[in-house]
């Protein structure tokens, strides 16, 4: 099970004999697919030890807001950051009063404050404590700021009593954090997709090259990642950042992106070849800058070799989609090309329209396959890579 996959998970633990559960917790969200890391309330530390979590974890247990080291760079508000979810479990009685009221007395409820992460609380306590209308009215207003309560379970509890307040098992746990995530369509598939544009050497100095930014290619890594795959991102030149929870490798020329991709295609389930690959390059580009004169320069180019008809001839070929950027006769052409190619999808990208595609935040496609032939109408390149994935799962996963 990968329903977690790429998802950063932040589990704080509080004073409650229930938190002897809480590796067990990791595990069960580590099974998910989910990073995690731990915050260790000091009444949490009466109950289990910072080596068991970070045994478990694989990552430094956080305890202390004043630990001199992590403030050096603003730790608990790095740690705010990195988290996609806080899962607060278990929740003590006290830990619950502090949220409610806004204090921001120790690193857990300073990290709350200062995270837009959803938040889940997971209350464990004594069945008297629980049903006490002071808990009880922390709770409500909890859930009035859209934060998530787990219902604790009944039963007999550690002291004797019984009653509810028993934190439930660590597999509902992160099957109710699981659940918490819009999209997990793509959990565990590996995906690698092109993206940017391919640089050709005329000589150490000047170069051939295309206008593509590599906005498209990174709203489609983002898009995967956000769905759960595991992303091999292979690019070019590009004028957006890098998505840091996707493998990263550079490729400058079309040579070198070939080799990046066929080094790792084995191992994919999805390809997406969204890079504007230079069909020709230099031949014996110049060592030396080539210096001006009065005469003219011809260039002698050769067909670099095409990667996703490649991918495409493979035994093992993984679902592909491929781009067409087209100026003239675009949908007869991205047709050709997909019947050409041998891939599943081909995405039509009309270029000569210049309130779209290259170096433009918006962009407005047509999703191709030998079944299907849907308009994808105007709209930011994150809604249409969006849009785009979930043509393609519908139709082929």
């Amino acid at each position: 099970m990968s329903s977690l996959t790429n998802k950063r998970i932040l589990l704080g633990v509080c004073g409650s004999i229930s938190a002897y559960k809480s590796p067990d917790i990791v595990r069960r969200l580590q099974d998910f697919g989910a990073e995690v890391r731990v915050i260790l309330t000091s009444g949490g530390a009466n109950f289990i030890t910072e080596l068991s979590l970070q045994s478990i974890s694989k990552n430094k247990v956080h305890s202390n807001i004043w630990d001199k080291e992590a403030e050096l760079s603003m730790g608990h508000i790095e740690l705010a950051k990195w988290a996609d979810l806080i899962l607060i479990a278990p929740a003590s009685a006290n830990t619950i009063a502090k949220i409610a009221t806004g204090k921001a007395s120790d690193l857990l409820t300073s990290v709350v404050l200062a995270s837009k992460a959803k938040l889940i609380l997971a209350p464990a306590m004594n069945q008297q404590m629980f049903n006490s209308s002071a808990v009880q009215e922390n709770l409500k207003h909890l859930n009035t700021r859209q934060i998530n309560i787990i219902q604790p379970d009944s039963g007999l509890q550690a002291c004797g009593d019984i009653g509810v307040g028993r934190l439930p098992d660590s597999t509902d746990i992160a099957n109710y954090v699981a659940k918490q995530f819009e999209s997990t369509q793509l959990s565990g598939k590996n995906v690698l997709v092109t993206l940017g544009a391919t640089v050709e050497a005329i000589d150490p100095v000047r170069f051939i090259s295309n206008h593509s930014s590599g906005k498209m290619g990174m709203a489609l890594v983002d898009s995967c990642v956000q769905m759960g795959a595991r992303v091999t991102c292979v690019y070019g030149n590009i004028d957006v950042n890098l998505n840091v929870k996707a493998i990263n490798i550079h490729a400058k020329s079309a040579i070198e992106m070939h080799a990046s991709v066929m080094d790792v295609i084995d191992q994919q389930e999805i390809f997406i070849a969204v890079a504007a690959v230079s069909d020709y390059g230099v031949k014996n580009p110049s060592k030396q800058k080539i210096k001006k004169s009065g005469n003219n320069l011809i260039l002698e180019l050769t067909p670099n070799k095409d990667i996703l008809s490649e991918v495409c001839k493979l035994d093992n070929k993984p679902l592909s989609i491929g781009f067409a950027a087209e100026t003239q006769n675009t949908l007869e052409n991205a047709k050709n090309k997909l019947k050409n190619k041998g891939c599943d999808a081909i995405i039509l990208n009309d270029v000569s329209n210049t309130e779209i595609g290259f170096n433009k935040d918006e962009n407005q496609v047509v999703f191709i396959s030998q079944n299907l032939q849907e308009n994808i109408a105007k709209n930011s390149k994150t809604n249409v890579a969006e849009k785009i994935l979930k043509i393609f799962i519908k139709e082929f996963l």
